[in-house]
């Protein structure tokens, strides 16, 4: 199947599912009539190496005479066989395709074992209620990572599941160790990614390549495949875009890295993919493109045509998810943490709702750059279409909303319009701890199939959210936690230490409300990240308004992100690293809550000055709301049963209305006068989101008041009315 573009995504980024940046790439040029074909190239290579025949010529590969190889390298050799012998039959039940070896793998006689088995006795407890079938996932997965510690003392020290060379391409603010690598012969890793990539370039005959590098993980391999095609297909134009570029490249200056690439372009890549398109075929001259690095006379050379504008959202068409090899990703779970099992295990469907951050303020974000400071969300109506469009297409129904934030007006509609529509999706996404996430619009995201959100508590420490303008305190992320969590809705928290000025004592009070929140229950999964100081954010490009320094203000010819600093007024931050990461891996697990702080870590360090119920009162305390006139109101239930009786006492009687409701899991009856329960019931069939109009509570207000019936407060916010809030009454 010949192709103008051949999209490439180069090892390693997931083995679940395909990185989108293709996909979306695919989507456009399918607008445009333009023919396409894509392939990830991380998965393919992974699927080739771990086969029947591929751990024949690994293990035939390996020359151990005269070399010193640990025990855990012997034992895996000696058992080469068991290895050959099941790695078919574990790849093919981390594709789904054999559950019921789930039982095999769990009797722990089935597969070999190395050493990334000896940590199993320390995590036993940590599976708890884990079904069979995530237990034996995680057995499964640290059997390839033994594999993988083979590979990586053996064949290629550079290999890793997710990440490919990834020092390589990490702060290399020059490009000579990249540069000298690629000048050496093709490791065991690369002849199989070549030989693969040589097939597709031989069905695909594409005009122009075009490689997708979302990281520093796949920085080696888009080079080693750039190289090649070079080579072998001297006619075909390649180009590289994608995340690394659009974070590190900004400032290229290195004329070597045009030996590989005819182009690098930033940012969004649809105008840029088709101004190429158009200056490959002579359409347009090279001073025309957008936002793309060439070589001129020697010369690294940025053209940004200002003329040229960038595609909305609404114009750049459905993520296309064709060619992938769907069917064949693997599902793994490396490390027992909620929120990283949903990263790792299944297919999901990438998606954003809007481009860009609508907070954009967040000092140690890379705020300066379009990715994040262009913001432009889409409509509910348009993400629906696009959703039902990519069910169709690939047959999975989980989706990743990939936002930096996602607006919580936009996920209030695209919740409606998802419950209008009857689709039936499992999805999460990223969100600010906000208080606009309210219990009931978390019950509505939850209605719609949203299972869990992570978002960014950062340094847990109100003087530091402050300096590093996240736009929330603590006490209102416990409580939005509290609103998910008694929704259904998973919560993961990003965690930060080491913020320029971040004290020992606010590291250890930072703790102390985590562990508080973990015992709250109103968070099930977080992880600790350590700052880092990057180019493009507030704090980078004005470190003395932080009070810190850069180590090496020089910019460099090739990667220029992040930036090596001194913090004079803050703590040792590294010091804790370990400390933090112990402390959280048990609180995840419901453990150790009354361990005193200190005995996470070596060194000494301050008592926390947070009180132990300090979370706690926060979620005690009572909140007065005061609901707006312009609150939507939604009736998420079904409608009632109705049936009218006659009530008589001391010789009078008056009509009465009795309705039932059914919920999945609750009957709920309420019985109020006649003509305020047909009002009602009539009323709740208009609040359906099945209906296009939304009410608010005045119009609903103005209706009761219409239909002769006097005080709505009393009669909607007292019993028997208020019940209904239980069975899906929302007032968002």
């Amino acid at each position: 199947m010949s192709a103008t573009v051949f999209l490439i995504t180069p090892p390693f980024t997931q083995l679940n599912t395909p990185y989108p940046a293709t996909a979306y790439l695919k989507g456009f040029l399918n607008t445009k009539n333009i023919s396409s074909f894509q392939a990830d190239l991380g998965i393919e290579v992974s699927l080739a190496l771990f086969s029947k025949n591929g751990l024949k010529q690994l293990f035939e590969n390996i020359n151990i005479e005269g070399k010193e190889i640990s025990e855990n390298i012997l034992r895996i050799i000696t058992l080469k066989d068991d290895y050959i012998d099941t790695i078919d039959t574990v790849i093919n039940f981390l594709q789904g395709k054999n559950p019921t070896l789930a039982h095999l793998i769990c009797k722990r006689n089935f597969l070999p074992e190395a050493s990334r088995f000896a940590q199993l006795d320390d995590l036993n407890w940590a599976f708890g209620s884990m079904g069979t079938q995530d237990k034996a996932k995680h057995l499964a997965t640290m059997y390839l990572e033994d594999l993988s510690d083979l590979i990586m003392e053996c064949i290629d020290h550079h290999f890793g599941f997710s990440r490919y060379a990834e020092r390589l391409g990490r702060s290399a603010n020059t490009f000579d160790e990249l540069y000298a690598a690629l000048k050496k012969d093709y490791t065991y890793i690369d002849n199989i990614l070549i030989s693969i990539l040589s097939e597709r370039m031989a069905t695909v005959q594409p005009a122009l390549v075009a490689i997708s590098v979302p990281f520093p993980g796949n920085l080696y391999a888009s080079f080693r495949c750039a190289q090649w095609i070079k080579k072998n297909y001297p006619q075909c134009k390649v180009a590289m875009g994608g995340g690394f570029p659009n974070t590190e490249l900004r400032s290229l200056s290195d004329a070597r890295v045009f030996e590989f690439f005819d182009f690098i372009t930033l940012d969004d890549g649809e105008a840029p993919v088709e101004n190429l398109l158009y200056h490959i075929e002579g359409k347009i001259p090279a001073t025309s493109l957008k936002r793309t690095f060439i070589i001129e006379n020697g010369t690294v050379t940025y053209i940004d045509n200002k003329a040229c504008t960038d595609y909305k959202q609404g114009q750049v068409g459905t993520p296309d998810y064709s060619d992938f090899l769907l069917d064949s990703y693997i599902s793994a779970i490396e490390v027992i943490n909620p929120m990283h099992s949903l990263w790792s295990d299944g297919r999901w469907n990438k998606l954003t709702m809007a481009h860009g951050c609508y907070w954009g303020k967040c000092t140690f974000c890379d705020i300066s750059l379009d990715y994040i400071r262009a913001y432009e969300p889409i409509t509910a109506s348009l993400l629906c279409d696009r959703i039902e469009e990519i069910i169709a297409q690939t047959g999975q129904t989980g989706f990743h909303f990939v936002d930096e934030a996602a607006p919580p007006a936009l996920m209030r509609a695209l919740a409606i319009e998802l419950i209008r529509r009857k689709i039936n999706i499992s999805w999460w996404t990223n969100v600010r701890f906000e208080k606009s996430f309210t219990r009931d619009l978390c019950l509505l995201l939850k209605e719609s199939g949203c299972i869990a959100v992570s978002g960014g508590l950062e340094v847990a420490s109100d003087r530091l959210l402050e300096l590093i303008q996240k736009g929330i305190t603590v006490a209102q992320v416990a409580k939005v936690n509290k609103n998910f969590t008694e929704a259904g809705i998973m919560v993961h928290a990003y965690l930060m230490y080491g913020f320029p000025t971040q004290t020992a004592q606010e590291t250890i009070d930072s703790l102390e409300m985590v562990r508080q929140m973990f015992q709250a229950g109103i968070l099930q999964s977080a992880f600790w990240h350590q700052f880092a100081m990057t180019a493009h954010s507030p704090v980078g490009l004005d470190p003395e308004k932080y009070k810190v320094k850069k180590v090496n203000a020089a910019i460099g010819t090739f990667a220029n992100n992040d930036i090596v600093h001194i913090d004079p007024t803050g703590a040792d931050h590294e010091s804790f690293s370990l400390g933090l990461k112990k402390s959280l891996l048990n609180y995840m697990h419901g453990a150790c809550f009354d361990f005193p702080l200190q005995k996470w870590f070596e060194e000494k360090v301050p008592k926390t000055t947070i009180a132990p119920d300090h979370i706690a009162n926060i979620l005690n305390e009572d909140e007065y709301t005061v609901v707006k006139p312009t609150a939507k109101v939604i009736w998420l239930g079904k409608q009632p049963a109705i049936e009218y009786f006659t009530k008589s006492k001391k010789g009078n009687s008056w009509e009465m209305a009795s309705l039932t409701f059914h919920s999945k899991q609750n009957t709920l009856n309420i019985k109020v006068n006649k003509d305020e329960g047909t009002w009602l019931a009539n009323i709740l069939e208009n609040l359906s989101p099945t209906n296009i109009k939304t009410y608010t509570i005045q119009e609903i207000k103005e209706s009761y008041e219409n239909a002769g019936f006097d005080d709505f407060e009393l009669f909607w916010e007292n019993k028997p009315v208020n019940g209904l809030y239980k069975l899906g009454l929302l007032i968002l």
